[in-house]
């Protein structure tokens, strides 16, 4: 039996060498799954030919990136890309924004599921939340849509001001607060997890928070009306979706209108905007820039490390 030998705290430990376990990691960074247990085996059958008995999971993350390398330099990148993610020992917190119909909750399932973070959350649920503790008397605003909150303001804004934006505001004002308890708390219990929906614009939670490394933020948007308005259609199709599309479409000017704010959001806070056409597209270049940003603090850390152990 082939021992894979590892880290975690400071302890040693060993483990069996799974090739199920390699072919699901590979196939988080993007390999078709037969594609992967093929290449866990050759692994596997690699080892056996060297007689090797017990590796380190440096030495064998080495082997694996070499093999990729001289078969898929584009699939190497991005199960580097991947190993850095999850070497990071701090929590990964991503918040994907944008309006309603641009597809959030789809990308940040891929997402979560990609990066193995077991916890997601839909600040619509966030919402509904806090609608149970905050009567309909107090905020008339939390118990509309985003795009009707417009009706439940108490006071009209001024002639100078867009109504529709006012009661967005708002609403993503007043539900930021829950968002930002289940992000501090995410940060505190060390604990990873994808936040996505129509209430993450930028600018609205706490600067402290959005500007910490493991905290990375994007915004999604759709240039295209008739590509944004056949979202609605394929969304409400689905035989468990109770969403109601002429709601949808019926407030569909407000809905481009908060798009629209969305993406003036990001440009001022710096916030990526994502044009979401293509779902593969979008993935990658959320893993590259987490990669970039995130896996960074890995190898800051590493090296950091690396010179104390010259000391």
């Amino acid at each position: 039996m082939i021992m894979v030998q590892g880290e975690v705290g400071g302890k040693i430990y060993t483990e069996p060498f799974s090739k199920g376990v390699l072919s699901r990691s590979l196939t988080m960074a993007e390999m078709g799954p037969n594609k992967a247990y093929a290449f866990a085996s050759c692994i596997h059958q690699k080892l056996k030919d060297q007689n090797i008995q017990l590796i380190t999971i440096d030495n064998l993350v080495k082997m694996i990136v070499k093999d990729l390398e001289d078969e898929d330099p584009v699939m190497a990148e991005k199960y580097i890309a991947w190993r850095n993610i999850r070497a990071c020992q701090d929590p990964l917190i991503i918040l994907i924004g944008g309006s309603s119909g641009v597809g959030t909750s789809s990308i940040a399932f891929e997402i979560a599921n990609r990066l193995g973070i077991k916890n997601m959350i839909s600040t619509d649920m966030i919402r509904e939340v806090m609608r149970k503790i905050v009567s309909k008397e107090l905020s008339p605003v939390i118990h509309e849509s985003s795009f009707t909150a417009y009706e439940g303001l108490r006071v009209p804004p001024p002639p100078e001001f867009d109504e529709i934006l006012a009661g967005f505001k708002d609403h993503v004002d007043t539900v930021s607060v829950g968002i930002e308890a289940v992000i501090e708390r995410a940060l505190k219990e060390g604990i990873s997890i994808v936040v996505e929906g129509v209430h993450l614009v930028p600018g609205f939670i706490n600067e402290d928070l959005v500007n910490k490394n493991n905290i990375v933020s994007f915004t999604l948007t759709l240039s295209d009306e008739e590509i944004h308005k056949g979202r609605f259609y394929s969304r409400c199709r689905q035989m468990w979706s109770r969403r109601p599309l002429q709601r949808y479409l019926d407030n569909f000017f407000a809905i481009r209108k908060i798009l629209k704010y969305f993406e003036s959001q990001s440009k001022k806070h710096s916030v990526p905007l994502i044009e979401n056409i293509d779902v593969l597209t979008t993935i990658d270049f959320i893993i590259k820039n987490i990669t970039e940003n995130y896996g960074g603090i890995v190898n800051a850390k590493k090296i950091n490390s690396e010179r104390l152990d010259d000391k």
